[in-house]
């Protein structure tokens, strides 16, 4: 069972967690031992509740395919039970980022104190600017 949240929870059977060989340089090790992970997760034929369903699938992640499936490659380390456990919190985040709320933004003026003094400092900066010029005789 993955916890998502108090309310929401992710059978075993729902994801599919398959071995892969890791990509890269790492010496004879990477190329015998299958140590690296990929995880898939159906959005659309989960348990998760409609909202979150929503959400996920209004994503624009890279890790989620035209047809609602998750899936993520885990190879950072040496073992496939890190390797497991990475690809799992990497699910949760991602689920978890998808349904958090974001603050909107309410668009605010300038004071008119703030105002006021980014004008008076530009024209002070300008008399600055206007006694550099040539000297009259």
């Amino acid at each position: 069972m993955l916890k998502i949240s108090n309310a929401v929870e992710l059978a075993d059977w729902e994801i599919e967690i398959t071995q892969i060989r890791a990509q890269g340089a790492g010496g004879q090790n990477v190329n015998k031992v299958a140590s690296a992970v990929h995880l898939r997760f159906d959005i659309l034929n989960s348990s998760l509740p409609p909202f979150y369903k929503e959400r996920l699938m209004a994503l624009s992640d890279q890790r989620i395919n035209k047809d609602g499936i998750i899936v993520i490659k885990a190879q950072s380390f040496r073992t496939l039970e890190l390797n497991k456990e990475d690809a799992l919190e990497r699910l949760k985040e991602l689920i978890q980022e998808a349904v958090k709320q974001k603050k909107a933004r309410r668009p605010t003026k300038p004071t008119k104190g703030s105002q006021r003094r980014r004008v008076d400092s530009k024209t002070k900066k300008g008399k600055t600017k206007a006694l550099r010029g040539k000297v009259q005789l």
